[in-house]
């Protein structure tokens, strides 16, 4: 009988691979076009599963179950995590805050960047029912990776070294955790929000899906908005895992194209700047937040005394492999 592990080490050609990947990558293109984007663990789960059941088709399916096994415990964590967010406010029923962040935004940069950005670039007024530009494309795209990068990261990692997917995944799942620890505590209304209920004299547009409008997918952040939370806002969790796939990335990797990574917390603080989701302030707090928790599972691992130290990007520990389903016990395979 084989072992997990050497099923996992199976060979798929790409004479196999190749195909099944095309067939992959249309059924997917079916579903945007027919369904729309996804965003919600459910549909993401299944339709990473499927990914990795394309890139191994050969496989046979008790191999392909690992993932059931594996990532059913991530599931779960993401499913508690997104309706318990979606109640954040309401848990201790804390006030909402909303002068703070604007009072700060205004102490540094002098007008609310926010209204600086749509006014240059959006216009004067600024409607979310006008013509996009080439760049709303752009940041409606940026915007929505953050429902899909990090599981993408998970998923190559899984494929390719479960034993590090095990680090990446305990630091994907903290720093969610930990935005909704403050989201309790801090509720704060957004930019849009704030402008919406006159504490903004400005008009502040909620553009964040507007450049796929004339794709006719622009409604997904409408969608979301039926669990999400519009108080949520305190980190910005999108800002707070954008640079925790970079640092990750520039910590793990060892080419000096790493730094490019720098560029996407970057460019997905711009777009919830401009679209209206988010102050500077919510940015510069989500990535302090990925900040501690890259360095605060590093500790955590460490002091577990594993006797194999981690890299900031979660180079595998011992005792990490002993959490690996299918892994107790057997020799790590690079």
């Amino acid at each position: 009988m084989t072992t997990d592990v050497e099923d996992r080490l199976q060979t798929t050609p790409w004479s196999w691979r190749g195909p099944a990947i095309a067939l992959y990558g249309l059924a997917f293109a079916t579903l945007v076009v027919l369904v729309g984007v996804p965003t919600d663990p459910y549909s993401l789960f299944a339709i990473l599963w499927v990914a990795t059941i394309a890139w191994n088709i050969r496989d046979p399916w008790r191999s392909h179950l690992l993932f059931v096994r594996d990532w059913g415990p991530v599931l779960v964590g993401l499913v508690i995590y997104l309706y318990s967010r979606g109640l954040s406010d309401e848990i201790i029923s804390a006030p909402v805050h909303v002068m703070a962040p604007i009072d700060v935004d205004r102490f540094f940069f002098g007008e609310l960047p926010t209204v600086t950005l749509q006014h240059a670039w959006c216009g004067d007024p600024c409607l979310s029912s006008s013509s996009p530009h080439w760049y709303d494309a752009v940041f409606t795209t940026v915007y929505y990776t953050h429902f899909v990068t990090g599981l993408t990261v998970a998923v190559v990692l899984w494929l390719r070294d479960r034993a590090a997917w095990v680090p990446w995944m305990r630091r994907y799942l903290v720093i969610n955790y930990a935005a909704l620890v403050v989201y309790i505590v801090y509720p704060m209304a957004p930019p849009w929000l704030a402008s919406k209920d006159g504490y903004i004299g400005e008009h502040v547009a909620r553009l964040t899906g507007r450049g796929w409008d004339d794709l006719g997918l622009g409604g997904f952040h409408t969608a979301l908005a039926r669990v999400g939370n519009p108080v949520a806002a305190m980190p910005s969790l999108h800002a707070g895992l954008a640079f925790l796939v970079a640092i990750y990335g520039v910590t793990r990797l060892r080419s000096r194209w790493r730094w490019i990574l720098l560029l996407y917390p970057v460019l997905m603080g711009l777009a919830l700047v401009y679209n209206g989701e988010h102050y500077v302030l919510d940015i510069a707090a989500g990535w302090v937040l990925a900040g501690l928790v890259m360095l605060g599972c590093r500790w955590w691992e460490e002091w577990r005394g594993s006797g194999a130290a981690t890299d900031g990007g979660g180079t595998v520990l011992a005792a990490d492999v002993d959490d690996v389903p299918g892994l107790r016990g057997q020799q790590h395979v690079e």
